[in-house]
């Protein structure tokens, strides 16, 4: 079959219409657009071709509608700030001025305007349209190009930097002979250009004058100025320093004066951990000045010193107390120090002051001091003046002394300087294997008396020596006899190597009182304290052992005449004793002790005159206990 199709003609579609009216209407507006764009442009460049677009300003100057060479000339008549402005610099009420061209500032006329007539001359063609539309309903406001010539204006600043920089510089201060002269430091400047440079460049940006503080970073020195260091320095050099104990004058020692010329010698001038300068005198100089003195200026601290009363059974003060002292090297150097820079040239020096443990004021109950509990009584007949001096002057040191409980007690510490100057003489003594004269002959009198009071009161004995040999004095009765029950019951002391020592065991304080009768040829010794009920049982070997001495020594003395014969030292027989103490209280035994002491045989000493006939003698014709022949 065949089948003919015929297209069949109709109208378009409503929704078809009416979008290609929308688009005819946005072509036609952007047609007119387009035109209204090319005519404007057209008028703009009939009206202003060649010329600035009018509404363009530089800096307030109206260059609109202008030719570029006219722009150009109305600019440069209007803005000669480059060349009329002023900028100051201030710098410590100084100032420094100069124009924005001395500091290197160019306006680039030429640039500007070519800045100024580009205005809607760039870009696409709609963004000139827009630029331009924008001038022409508001106006462009430009601000001029300006260009710095930082080698110019490095160059004014370093000259100002000439003017303002300077070196840091401490004071100093030193010392020539005996003037003190100082020199003031100085403060340390230095100009920062670079901050300098930007101020300087926002400041000429605005085409204004201006004041500008320069900015400047100051040192400053530890020490500005020494000068009162100077003036202390002076003043310590003044006048003689004098350093003295105290301000008592009944001061033994010192003052010591230091002249002017060797206080220059001594002064240094040293700065402190803050670096400010110190002027004190030199502290190793004056160590070595003050250490020697210490042992001269140090004072041991002594107790009071008392008799007891049996009477009142109270203490009666006898010698004052000491208070002691002890230098203190250190402290004396500060305060020397510290005062002479005050201006004193009369300083004391300091101590240590320490107080004895018995005041002037303490009574026997304090120190439970009630009764005698031991006296011992030695003789000294045959004893020469000089022995019996010596006898008085070495127990009158002991004489009040106070023994703490528990305290050991030493002759040699108590006992003082033996010498001539200290009131001793000289008597016989024991040195080596002689007997001689010798300063404080007649001391182990005293220390002999003390040793039999110690043993007889049953304290116990430290430290005792014996003599060589058996020296009669102590083993003398009352009577006068020698009493050979007393040998072993002797005490030797030689300072400062043979001491007596004993200690005071009981709770209480013990006293010791010497007493020296001069007429009765007798030394007692007593102790007061209060008694725990020590009781003393002792016994003796007597002596055993003897050696005969040996036979004389003989020696011809050039000071005797021919046949005199003078005998200088004692023969005396050796022995054997040993003591046994033993020590009770309410029965039981609080120690036993044993003193054992070997004398040795002592040969006399004879002297003659040389050429003495038959002298020495020999054989038979010696004798062990006398230097003359035998008959």
């Amino acid at each position: 079959m065949d089948i003919n199709y015929q297209p069949s003609h109709s109208s378009p579609s409503p929704e078809i219409a009416i979008g290609d009216k929308l688009i005819a209407a946005i072509l036609g507006g952007l047609g007119v657009a387009i035109a209204f764009m090319l005519i404007f442009t057209l008028i703009l460049a009939i009206l202003f071709g060649g010329k600035i677009l009018p509404g363009v300003v530089i800096s307030g100057v109206d260059v609109g509608s202008l030719s570029q060479t006219e722009a150009e000339t109305l600019l440069r008549e209007r803005i000669s700030y480059p060349e009329t402005g002023l900028i100051a610099f201030e710098y410590q009420g100084e100032f420094w001025t100069f124009t924005p061209a001395d500091l290197g500032l160019v306006l680039d006329y030429q640039a500007t305007i070519q800045q100024a007539y580009a205005i809607g001359r760039t870009g696409w063609p709609w963004q000139q349209f827009s630029d331009r539309l924008a001038v022409m309903q508001a106006g462009k406001t430009l601000s001029p190009v300006l260009v710095v010539d930082q080698r110019v204006t490095r160059q004014v600043l370093g000259l100002l930097a000439n003017q303002i920089n300077q070196e840091m510089r401490e004071a100093n201060l030193e010392l020539v002979g005996l003037e003190v002269v100082s020199q003031k430091g100085q403060i340390g400047r230095i100009l920062d250009v670079e901050a300098v440079i930007q101020q300087l460049e926002e400041a000429m940006r605005s085409l204004l004058d201006a004041s500008l503080p320069l900015v400047v970073h100051e040192f400053h020195p530890i020490v500005l100025d020494a000068s009162q260091q100077a003036e202390i320095a002076a003043a310590m050099l003044a006048e003689p320093l004098i350093i003295q104990v105290s301000g008592n004058q009944n001061e033994t020692l010192g003052p010591w004066e230091i002249a002017p010329q060797t206080l220059a010698d001594m002064l240094v001038i040293d700065r402190s951990e803050q670096g400010e300068y110190l002027v004190k005198l030199d502290e190793n100089t004056l160590f070595n000045t003050l250490y020697p003195l210490s042992p001269s200026l140090s004072i041991t601290p002594q107790n009071a010193r008392f008799i007891f009363k049996d009477e009142t059974r109270e203490l009666e003060l006898i010698q004052d107390a000491v208070i002691g002292r002890e230098l203190l090297v250190e402290e004396s150097i500060d305060q020397i120090n510290h005062r002479l820079a005050a201006g004193e040239h009369k300083i004391n020096l300091v101590f240590d002051y320490i107080n004895p443990e018995v005041t002037n004021d303490a009574t026997a109950g304090e120190l439970g001091i009630t009764e005698l509990v031991s006296a011992e009584t030695t003789f000294f007949y045959g004893s020469d003046s000089s022995r019996i001096q010596n006898i008085e002057t070495a127990a009158g040191q002991f004489h009040g002394i106070l023994v703490a409980p528990g305290e050991t007690f030493s002759m040699v510490d108590n006992i003082g300087d033996i010498s001539l100057d200290s009131g001793y003489a000289e008597a016989w003594i024991i040195y080596g294997d002689r007997t001689v004269k010798g300063v404080g002959g007649g001391v182990c009198q005293v220390s002999t008396t003390l040793f039999r009071t110690v043993f007889f009161g049953g304290f116990p004995v430290v430290e005792r020596w014996p003599h060589a040999y058996r020296v009669y004095y102590y083993e003398l009765a009352q009577s006068g006899a020698v009493n050979e029950n007393l040998a072993g019951l002797d005490a030797s002391v030689y300072a400062p190597v043979v001491d007596f020592k004993f200690t005071n065991d009981t709770e209480h304080w013990l006293l010791m009182e010497t007493y020296v009768n001069v007429a009765n040829r007798s030394l007692t010794w007593k102790f007061y304290s209060t008694s725990d009920g020590r009781q003393v049982e002792w016994t003796t070997t007597g002596l055993t052992d003897k050696v005969k001495p040996p036979f004389p020594v003989y020696e011809e003395n050039d000071e005797l005449k021919k046949g005199k014969i003078k005998q200088v030292d004692w023969a005396v027989e050796g022995a054997t004793v040993t003591i046994t103490r033993t020590v009770t209280r309410d029965g039981a035994i609080l120690y036993s002790d044993t003193f054992k002491t070997k004398y040795e045989p002592w040969a006399a000493v004879c002297q003659y005159g040389p050429g003495t006939e038959d002298y020495p003698p020999e054989g038979d014709q010696r004798d062990r206990f006398s230097c003359n022949v035998k008959d």
